[in-house]
C-alpha cells in the first residue's frame, strides 16, 4: 500500500512540496523513505495528491507532487459529538476510532463528573492522533477537535441540529430511531454517567435520549457504537 502523509499546504496544481517535520522525521526515520519511492499527500480539508520522493535527509523529505484532486470518502451523514474525555490513553484512542469512522468534529466536554478537563498537551496529542488514523485509514478531512467547553453550555446550543443524548432512560429510544436527519450531534457522558441536572438541562434543551443496550459502556465503548450506527 503507498504510505501516506498530511501535508495541510498541499498546492493545487502540484509541483515541489516539502513534508512538515513531523511527516518528514517519520517518513525518513521511521518509514525510512528513499528517493522515488510513491506516497500519498492529502491536506486534511478532502485531497489528495500523488507523489514521488525527490529528496531525502534526516529530517526532510522532498516529493514532486501531481495536481491534487478532491477525493471524498466522507459519510453521507455529518455526526458531531461532545464528550466528557476519558483517560488520556483511552481518549486517543477513541479519538482514532471517531476519525476512521468518519465523524466531523468533536467537542471535548466538562461534566459535574469530569475528574479531570483535558490539558492543552492532550489536545495535542489527541490531534496527531487524527492524522494518523487518517493516514491508515485513506480518509483526507480531518476531524476537528472543538475547544473544550462545559456540558452545560454545549446543551444549550445548535438548536437547529438534531441532538441526542446517550442516558440510560425509560424515555429514551433506540439508536436507530429517526436515523434520517443529515447532521446530527450526540453527547457521551463521563465515567459515572451525566448527572439527574444535566440530563434535564439537555431534555429541557431539545436532546433525545437514546438507549444503547441493556449494558453499561465505557465511554470510548459508547461513542464508537454510536457513531458506528449514525455514520452508516
Amino acid at each position: 500500500m503507498t504510505r501516506r502523509y498530511f501535508v495541510p499546504d498541499l498546492p493545487p496544481s502540484g509541483g515541489w512540496v516539502g513534508l512538515p517535520n513531523a511527516e518528514a522525521q517519520h517518513a525518513t526515520r521511521v518509514m525510512r523513505l528513499q528517493i522515488g519511492d510513491p506516497v500519498i499527500l492529502f491536506d486534511g480539508k478532502g485531497s489528495e495528491s500523488q507523489a514521488i520522493v525527490t529528496a531525502v535527509s534526516r529530517n526532510e523529505c522532498h516529493c514532486d507532487a501531481r495536481p491534487s484532486a478532491l477525493v471524498d470518502r466522507e459519510p453521507a451523514r455529518a455526526v458531531h459529538f461532545g464528550i466528557a474525555l476519558p483517560k488520556p490513553d483511552r481518549a486517543r484512542e477513541l479519538i482514532e476510532r471517531l476519525t476512521e469512522l468518519g465523524v466531523k468534529s468533536v467537542t471535548p466536554l466538562v461534566a459535574q463528573r469530569t475528574q479531570r478537563p483535558a490539558s492543552n498537551s492532550l489536545l495535542e496529542k489527541l490531534e496527531r492522533g487524527v492524522v494518523e488514523a487518517c493516514k491508515q485509514s485513506g480518509r483526507n478531512e480531518l476531524l476537528q477537535i472543538k475547544p473544550t467547553q462545559q456540558a452545560s453550555k454545549f446543551f444549550t446550543t445548535h438548536a437547529e441540529i438534531r441532538r441526542l443524548i446517550a442516558h440510560p432512560s425509560s424515555e429514551a429510544k433506540s439508536l436507530m430511531a429517526g436515523n434520517q436527519s443529515s447532521e446530527v450531534i450526540a453527547a457521551i457522558g463521563p465515567e459515572g454517567g451525566w448527572t439527574d441536572e444535566e440530563f434535564q438541562t439537555a431534555t429541557d434543551h431539545g436532546f433525545e435520549p437514546v438507549a444503547l443496550g441493556q449494558r453499561i459502556y465505557r465511554v470510548e465503548t459508547a461513542a464508537t457504537v454510536v457513531a458506528a450506527v449514525l455514520v452508516t
